[in-house]
């Protein structure tokens, strides 16, 4: 599956040199190039390329304010960051703002072919999920019509296990004692969805979780304190996988995409040099509230989309 590219960068030596590699690496197809963020988002727009590789800072846009006018009037391809900037706060932010990948300058041939290589794999694994969907879909409307189906055959309905399941694969977390726990405080919040409130306290899920199978106040109160104690664990088993991956491969992409998406950069980094220094202060910080937060998300994101 051959990809289109539009490079953005206000260097023509870097423009030059991503797009010789693409060619020499049949990675895909340059089908356009600009020297800044206005220009680009015009070509994009006209063109519509898969892969848009951006540089971080342009005298006219920089690369986030173009992709965000860029999602603003409709496009939806994937980003590749290309700059020098190091501060673990704006990387942070890139991520956030849709960033899949980075490509660190000055401008190295195989790390631009690594992590094109990788992009073109989401895609084409991407590609096929949208295509299994697609045909699972017209059978299942296949099956509403015809007078053999029996309700015995019907597809199990998924439950909140098997959607946060793979989640837990992801994060090196499968077998952990607080991963039932956190199923649990999922499917009370799944169960809740749509009623008014923010996101509730997490004293008060744990005695939710904790009163599904206790029963006494008291013994409520003790089986809440156990739970918080077992997902603290598990979360910090979680940051301990992922900064063991990104400290050996940086460009790995379940680091790239889990490792800003459920911690606060600054604590993977921290966990990354103390691993690094084979040191264990056995003081990881962790948010317990944002990685209950975003596995809530991506567990009710799948649910819609099922």
């Amino acid at each position: 599956m051959a990809l289109s590219f539009c490079i953005v960068d206000d260097d023509p030596a870097t423009r030059a040199m991503l797009e010789n590699i693409i060619k020499e690496s049949q990675l895909g197809e340059v089908i356009g190039t600009a020297r800044g963020g206005e220009e680009g988002t015009r070509i994009i727009l006209e063109t519509h390329p898969d892969v848009v590789l951006i540089d971080w800072l342009m005298p006219d846009q920089d690369g986030l304010e173009t992709i965000m006018q860029l999602k603003r009037q409709g496009y939806h391809g994937k980003y590749v960051m290309i700059s020098q900037i190091e501060n673990q706060e704006m990387v942070g932010e890139a991520y956030q703002s849709g960033i899949e990948f980075f490509i660190r300058k000055p401008i190295n041939r195989i790390e631009v072919e690594s992590v094109l290589s990788r992009v073109t794999e989401h895609t084409e694994i991407k590609h096929y999920l949208n295509e299994l969907k697609s045909s699972l879909s017209k059978l299942d409307t296949l099956s509403q019509f015809s007078p053999n189906t029996a309700s015995s055959t019907s597809i199990k309905p998924r439950t909140v296990d098997d959607m946060v399941r793979p989640i837990y694969m992801n994060l090196g977390i499968v077998g952990e004692s607080g991963c039932g726990d956190l199923t649990a405080i999922m499917e009370i919040l799944l169960e809740q969805q749509g009623k008014p409130g923010s996101f509730p306290p997490l004293r008060q899920l744990y005695e939710a979780a904790a009163s599904r199978y206790k029963h006494t106040p008291r013994e409520v109160d003790k089986e809440a304190k156990a739970i918080e104690q077992r997902i603290r664990r598990t979360v910090t088993t979680a940051l301990n996988h992922l900064a063991s991956i990104g400290l050996t491969d940086y460009g790995n992409p379940k680091f790239e995409h889990y490792a800003p998406l459920y911690f606060d950069f600054e604590d993977i980094r921290a966990k990354m040099k103390e691993i690094d220094e084979e040191r264990d202060d056995g003081k990881s910080k962790v948010s317990i509230k944002k990685f209950l937060q975003v596995l809530y998300l991506e567990a009710l994101d799948q649910m819609k989309n099922r």
